[in-house]
Order: C-alpha cells, then structure tokens, then sequence
C-alpha cells in the first residue's frame, strides 16, 4: 500500500464517498450473442470461433433470443423498466481483444431502464442502491501478458489473445451515483455485488463465477467535501473480480484521493487496475467519456421490440427471489436472526442449502462451513468458493463421525486435510488410519497402563468416588492420539473400578 495514506475513518469523516458500479454479468447461453459459437470456460483457446466472433468483412450479426429474454428476467428481478424498443450500437476503440475495432453494445437505447436493489448489511439495515440501466451487449476476448509480473502488462515480454470470450452476451448494470452510504460505502458495495451474483444464479441466467471472470465489476469513486457539494472527479477501477477486492478498492481509493485532496492535489479522471499483490491501485489511461466512442447504431442490426406480452410471460418464470428463499430457509432450519445474519455476512447461504440437501443437518453444515472453512477462507485472504472443499465433503465427514469411525477431532484433522487438497474425507482417513479405536482389547491396555501410572487414582475409583474418571480418559486419549471411542473408554473404566 502506498505510502502516507489518510486513515478510512479520517477521510470518511472529512469527505462524502460516492461511488457507482458497472457489474458486468456473463449470461450462460450455450451459443454468443450474435452468432452460433458455443462458449465453455477453460476451453482450448481460439476453437470456440466464428467469422463474426472474430468481425471477419462479410460477417452478420444476429441477435440471440435466449440473451435478450435473460437479460430481461434479470432486468425484472432488479425491477428495472423494461423498454419496448431498445436497439444495439457501435461502441469505437481499438483493443487486441476487440477485432472489430467495436463493440455492440446498447447506449441511448438500453433493454432495461432504471431499476434498483435493496441490499443488506451486516447489522440488519437495509440500503437501496439506485440502478440507472441494465444493457445487453458483447464481450471482450482475453489478453494474456507473458513475462510480466501477476500477469501484468508492464514488464511483459509478449501478449497472447485468445478469442473464445470474443461475442459471449453479457448484462453490464450501471447504478446511479451511490450517495449516503458514508462509512459503509465499501459494505454496501460489496453487499450489492454479492445480491447481484445470488439473483443471476436464482434466475439460472449466469454461473456467477467471479474467479472467472464471468462476473466482474468496475468501480467508481469520487469525494466531496459534503453532500451539498456537486460530485467529484471520480476514478475507474476496472474489472475487479472478487469481492473482497470491490471493498479493499474503495477503501484505497477513498484514502488516496482523502490524501490527494487534502494535499490540495487534483484527482485525475483514469482508469486503474487493482493489485491483489500490492494491496493498491495503480493508474491506467485517462478515462474517455461517452462522446470519445463515436456511439451510432449498428447498421447490420434492428432494434429489438419486447412486447408487453412478452414481459409478462417472461415475469411469471421468475423463480424465488433470494431475500424470500433466505427468511423460507430460516424458518426451515430454525437459524436465529443472528444465526442467519452470520451465514449471510459469510456468504455461505447457497453451500449451507447445498450440503444440507446432500443428507446433513442445517446445524452440522453450519458448523463446519462458519467454522474451520471460514477460518481457512479468511487466512488465505480467498473466497470460500475457491477452496478445495465441497459441500459432500462436509457431508462426508458428518457421516463418518455419526457412524463412530471418527470422533470430533478425528473430524478436525480430516477437514484441515480436505481443505490442503490431501482428497476426500473417507480417503483422508485410511490413509492415516485416523479411524477411532474402539477394540475393547486395546483400550483396556491402555487403562490398565493409565491406572499403574496414576495409582491414586486408581485407588479414589476402587473406593467409588468415580470423579477422577476423567483422569484415566484423558490419558487413554493421549496414549491413542486422540482416537479412542471416549465414552467407550469412560464406561470401560467404571467397570473395571468395579471389580
């Protein structure tokens, strides 16, 4: 982080931060938005092409239905105008990644006008943020910087491209100037994108998958000495794609122009990238505006008429909504408000659902995933998706424990083991032959050496008074590394005091 920053709660308290998001939502279609391309991430790179993926002369366009009826459901799910006519334009920039020198995209004329999202934050509160449009148009290709550190262009030897992302019909949801959020700016943003990515997957419209990039979103910021000021120059940083990289970007922003400002500097109308590595953002190119892109209609294609029919049949496919399935969900598993809040504030709501729904209880899911997972997830500064375990495993281990072959640290060991990627929970174990002892030959052994090594004990148990138990079970326990059956243990020592 740069040097000589202003602290968040100094800058928050001598500037109003505003901010606005461009979300960029990759709908899942199987074909692009304007020809019959099939898309799969990961695939070879430039296999998944036509002409007019690649603007080859010549090559038409035509407008993908299931596209278009997507990104209405999702207009309707952000309760947004849904405009009887909307039509695609020429966006204008040269990038390798855009072969066309243009993008298609919508800009006077969007598919879906002003809308918004009610989002909540960690202590209950509800904060709307205001949706200015949500426009339908195609995606980029991806450059790969080879040489360059993290990827970076700067220091690269040479760039790759590869097209296959060229033409995948995306949403981009543009908020109106977010104002009022104070202190919670990067809360509230980071909220909003989270709601954002569970509506996409609800509707069954996108994977979501910020790590790959099919959802990843822009931020702006902008300071004001107060709300009564006109807004800010405001700075872009671009296609940051995780969520907890959306948060960290306003806080650095917002205490580097803090400190710009009060240093009586002039913030600059930019882009900039952020760097995981460096915990900062780093300048890019001077922001265009709108008129530097030439916009004009697309030629080669017409507008696009939604009837109100259609809106209405497309409305009532609308599944239910995540605020509604989060209070049915509670209710179900009996989750307290603040039970329920942590789960929310984690982000674990659609795992928890998941592993539950494999065979275990809403409080064993619960456990493991706001307990050792979590942990993991925050150590490794990663969000829980990206970690090797999967909503089976944490069933798998609830089995194995109530089955008696593992008791609760046996479960601990085995998890810790999941989440380094060693395998499977029932792998994990006969590999290291973590399986409780409960053979009634071998634990007696162990009791019989506990009890010569603590012969007052002994003799307190022979008399009866059966209170230093525990005495003689933790050293089983010791002696067994943790895998003995302790309540086997504890009633095999009553019996033998008995004798």
């Amino acid at each position: 982080m740069a040097e000589r920053l202003m602290k968040f709660s100094e800058a928050v308290e001598r500037f109003d931060p505003v901010f606005g998001l461009e979300v960029h939502v990759e709908l899942s279609t199987v074909t692009k938005l304007f020809c019959p391309a099939e898309y799969q991430f990961g695939a070879e790179p430039n296999t998944e092409l036509t002409p007019v993926s690649f603007g080859l002369p010549g090559s038409l366009p035509v407008v993908n239905e299931k596209a278009i009826e997507d990104a209405i459901r999702l207009g309707l799910a952000l309760h947004c105008q849904i405009n009887e006519w909307s039509q695609f334009s020429r966006k204008n920039y040269f990038y390798p990644d855009m072969p066309r020198n243009y993008q298609i995209s919508q800009f006077d004329k969007p598919l879906n006008g002003e809308g918004y999202l009610d989002v909540e934050l960690a202590d209950g509160t509800t904060f709307r943020v205001p949706i200015e449009r949500a426009h339908v148009e195609d995606d980029a290709g991806k450059n790969t910087h080879i040489g360059g550190s993290d990827g970076r262009i700067e220091g690269a030897d040479y760039s790759l491209v590869d097209y296959n992302r060229s033409g995948v019909p995306l949403v981009e949801i543009v908020t109106k100037p977010v104002v009022g959020a104070g202190a919670n700016a990067p809360e509230v943003a980071g909220a909003y994108v989270r709601a954002l990515r569970d509506i996409a997957r609800a509707l069954g419209v996108s994977h979501g998958r910020l790590e790959q990039g099919n959802m990843r979103a822009d931020v702006n910021v902008s300071l004001r000495k107060s709300p009564d000021d006109p807004l800010g120059t405001r700075s872009e940083t671009k296609n940051v794609n995780s969520f907890r990289g959306i948060e960290k970007t306003m806080v650095y922003e917002i205490r580097r122009q803090a400190t710009l400002l009060s240093e009586g500097k002039e913030i600059l109308q930019e882009t900039r990238h952020w760097d995981e590595a460096t915990q900062a953002t780093a300048g890019g190119r001077v922001k265009s505006d709108a008129n530097d892109y030439r916009y004009f209609p697309d030629p080669d294609l017409v507008m696009v008429h939604t009837t109100k029919e259609k809106i209405e049949k497309l409305r009532a496919t609308l599944p239910e909504m995540p605020r509604e399935r989060r209070n049915r969900l509670q209710n179900e598993w009996g989750f307290s408000d603040l039970e329920m809040r942590d789960v929310m504030n984690a982000g674990v709501l659609d795992l928890i659902d998941e592993t539950v729904k494999l065979g275990t209880t809403p409080a064993g899911a619960r456990k493991w995933w706001l307990g050792e997972i979590l942990r993991e997830s925050n150590d490794r500064g990663v969000e829980i998706e990206e970690l090797s375990v999967t909503p089976q495993d944490v069933v798998d281990v609830e089995k194995l424990i109530e089955s008696g072959k593992i008791n609760n640290k046996l479960a601990r060991q085995t998890m810790e083991a999941v989440l380094k990627g060693e395998g499977r929970p029932a792998d994990i174990v006969a590999k290291y032959g973590w399986e409780v002892v409960s053979d009634d030959s071998a634990l007696e052994t162990m009791i019989d050496e506990a009890l010569a090594a603590h012969p007052d004990v002994a003799q307190e148990l022979k008399s009866g008074n059966m209170k230093p138990v525990g005495v003689i079970v933790g050293e089983v326990m010791k002696a067994s590394h943790g895998q003995a059956d302790a309540r086997l243990v504890s009633s095999l020592v009553t019996k033998r005091a008995g004798k």
